[in-house]
């Protein structure tokens, strides 16, 4: 939490750091903060007062939270990719192509797909019927435990679920997978090998970060299901709702020059009053 709100800190006050991909970081920390708080305190209290009781309309709340959250960065990470595909194969068009009012809209505009998306799939939710123990095994309303106890057919929802997921999840990394493909090709006819290890070292902390989120994503929700797997993934989903937020800030400050030179102007102006 301290370091996410840190960067959106540094991002909102330090002239250095009113770029594109500065921005992009600090709507990504907002979105860690947000999933983080939605899922991880009721999380804290299940483990340490071993269970509690939810409402239904909470419960579905926090699926709702979840959803949207989720998805979003799995969009910003694709907006990201984007960014860094302009900045190193259009370098001398960069800033006229990603303007302030086009990075602002990128951003509005996944918030709103995210927002119609995950309402669509909870409206369809709400209306099942879940008769008997409601008893979830896991440590917040996930989509796949919460659906299990339906007792209504729940194949139109599945199939939502999938035609989402294809726009939320495999759309976005197959545009990441293009635009890095693109990166990569630039970089490699570079002919200094100063130049090519400087400008790899440009998109370094996002394809990263795409490799702990989507891997992450890939070990929970696409392994085969089956009881152990299920309680395995209680655990796995740990690393995206507590260690993916925690390493975002990491990865994108512990190398990054700009990051630091701005810590260090707050610490010497709080030194110096």
């Amino acid at each position: 939490m301290c370091w996410n709100f840190l960067i959106i800190l540094l991002v909102s006050t330090s002239k250095n750091l009113q770029t594109p991909m500065y921005f992009f970081i600090s709507q990504l920390s907002v979105a860690d903060i947000l999933l983080t708080t939605s899922v991880v305190p009721m999380m804290l209290d299940i483990i340490f007062f071993e269970g509690d009781v939810l409402p239904f309309w909470g419960c579905i709340m926090q699926l709702f939270s979840f959803g949207i959250f989720g998805f979003f960065q799995c969009i910003l990470i694709a907006v990201m990719s984007f960014d860094r595909y302009l900045a190193i194969c259009h370098p001398l068009r960069y800033f006229s192509l990603m303007s302030p009012d086009l990075c602002l809209q990128l951003v509005i505009g996944s918030w709103f797909l995210v927002f119609v998306l995950t309402s669509s799939e909870v409206i369809v939710v709400i209306q099942f019927n879940f008769c008997g123990l409601n008893y979830i095994d896991h440590f917040f309303c996930d989509f796949g435990p919460v659906v299990e106890l339906a007792t209504s057919d729940i194949s139109i929802l599945m199939l939502q679920d999938f035609v989402i997921s294809i726009f939320m999840i495999f759309f976005p990394f197959y545009f990441i997978i293009m635009t890095y493909f693109s990166i990569f090709i630039t970089i490699i006819k570079m002919s200094s090998a100063y130049g090519r290890r400087k400008t790899f070292s440009t998109c370094s902390s996002h394809l990263t970060t795409v490799c702990v989120y989507y891997g992450t994503l890939v070990t929970v929700y696409m392994a085969p299901s089956n009881e152990s797997t299920s309680n395995a993934n209680k655990y796995r989903s740990l690393l995206y709702i507590v260690v993916t937020p925690v390493m975002n800030p990491i990865i994108y400050s512990l190398r990054n020059k700009e990051i630091k030179r701005a810590i260090q102007k707050i610490m010497n102006h709080v030194i110096k009053n």
